[in-house]
């Protein structure tokens, strides 16, 4: 909504003496034990998308939802116990009010049981100090990557959910600081050792791009520049307008919400380097402004219009699928970013240069036993991925027919790579 609003009717606030936390607690004070639906939900700050806050809650199946932040209060608690439609079983809030409350066996013990975890907007420099390499790490990775459940964040908290991201542990930096200087010394990036969030790999992840005044698309253009720099790795970035939400579901497609058309800026983005072609930065030095410009194409921008109903998605399985949404090009010439509409989308597949699109069908779909491939000729090499990022399988396919009676039931993507083409697509596995 566009107007966020807080809520001040919660069950009981606990804030004693020596304590570390400040708890807020709304609901069922019993726990219950229920079996979440993985999902990530990135907000852009200034406001919450209720139609992205309900697919969110909805994912935790009527469970706990646990709210971490380490300043405000209980904002949150009846926004997401009552005024969404969604039934939750409850909703506290953990204010940190010292580093300590992230060790403390009652906070540790309550993320443990949480179906979902939402991280508030705030200061990312006092969450990664807060949390990082410690239990809360650890709990909302185990809800990721164990349990299958949805972990989402609003403006710090969505900052770093990425295997890249801007700590601002130096302080901020403006768009105009970090195109003029790409190493600045206020531009510090972190570098997988946070959270560990499936689909989420090589990304890093921006908020408030459209606020007026701190306009950013240049400062993620300039975080992915750097992390390609510094890592040797493709960046890649999401970006969701503020009051705009991107739901990242089990199978890698990534929703938009927000209240496009009423709302005309309610955008997200999907960004990754032009992979036709030399991919990184003509100039990037220290001091020097940044120039990628690739002949106006440096990076490949998927724009997304997000509405109410979130039917417009980007496909992170290939970084080159999606419905609703349109291309843009975007560079930057001396420190100078320009960003202009492109009609058609990149002819190659992320982390592959020159790399075309395999068109394939699988059968049968659901399966017991074996796939079939059609559209392939010849063998191929492939691998089986689940929903949490992992590699399960890998190997080559025999006359189009790959057998999977070793793996778990469950929900998987298969990728096919045959003579410089790349296949992808998704298939379950019954018992």
């Amino acid at each position: 909504m566009k107007n966020f609003y807080t809520f001040l009717l919660t069950v009981f606030a606990l804030n004693l003496g020596a304590q570390n936390y400040t708890s807020y607690f709304t609901g069922n004070e019993e726990n219950i034990d229920v079996d979440p639906e993985f999902g990530i939900c990135l907000m852009g700050g200034a406001g919450e998308s209720d139609a992205g806050m309900a697919w969110f809650l909805e994912r935790a199946n009527g469970g706990d939802v646990v709210v971490i932040r380490t300043s405000g209060s209980d904002g949150y608690n009846n926004y997401m116990y009552s005024d969404l439609g969604v039934t939750v079983n409850s909703v506290e809030t953990i204010v940190f009010d010292e580093p300590e409350a992230a060790t403390d066996p009652y906070v540790v013990d309550k993320l443990n049981n949480a179906e979902a975890i939402w991280m508030a907007g705030g200061n990312q420099a006092t969450y990664i100090s807060y949390w990082k390499d410690t239990p809360v790490e650890d709990a909302i990775n185990n809800l990721l990557n164990e349990i299958g459940g949805p972990v989402g964040g609003i403006s710090a908290g969505t900052a770093i959910m990425g295997q890249g991201y801007f700590g601002a542990v130096a302080g901020t930096i403006t768009q105009e600081e970090a195109l003029a200087n790409p190493f600045d010394n206020q531009l510090i990036l972190g570098w997988d050792d946070f959270i560990d969030a499936p689909f989420m790999e090589n990304v890093i992840a921006e908020t408030h791009t459209n606020d007026p005044d701190r306009i950013r698309y240049g400062r993620i253009f300039t975080f992915m520049a750097r992390l390609g720099f510094d890592q040797g790795i493709r960046p890649l970035g999401m970006a969701p307008n503020e009051y705009c939400a991107i739901a990242i579901d089990e199978n890698g497609l990534a929703r938009s919400f927000g209240e496009f058309p009423d709302f005309d800026d309610d955008f997200v983005y999907f960004l990754q380097p032009n992979c036709e072609g030399p991919q990184g930065p003509e100039i990037i030095e220290e001091n020097t402004p940044l120039t990628w410009d690739r002949s106006n194409e440096a990076v490949k921008v998927y724009k997304v219009p997000a509405t109410i109903g979130g039917e417009n998605y980007f496909d992170l399985n290939d970084w080159n699928s999606g419905d609703g949404g349109e291309w843009e090009n975007w560079y930057a010439i001396n420190g100078e970013l320009s960003r202009e509409a492109e009609p058609n989308a990149p002819g190659c597949i992320l982390g592959s240069e020159f790399i075309e699109k395999l068109e394939i069908s699988i059968y049968p779909n659901p399966t017991s036993d074996k796939l079939k491939i059609v559209g392939l000729n010849g063998e191929s090499e492939y691998e089986i991925i689940d929903r949490t990022g992992r590699f399960i399988q890998r190997g080559r396919s025999q006359s189009g027919e790959i057998s999977v009676q070793g793996i778990a039931k469950g929900i998987y993507t298969l990728k096919l790579r045959s003579e410089n083409k790349v296949g992808i697509t998704t298939f379950v596995k019954l018992n």
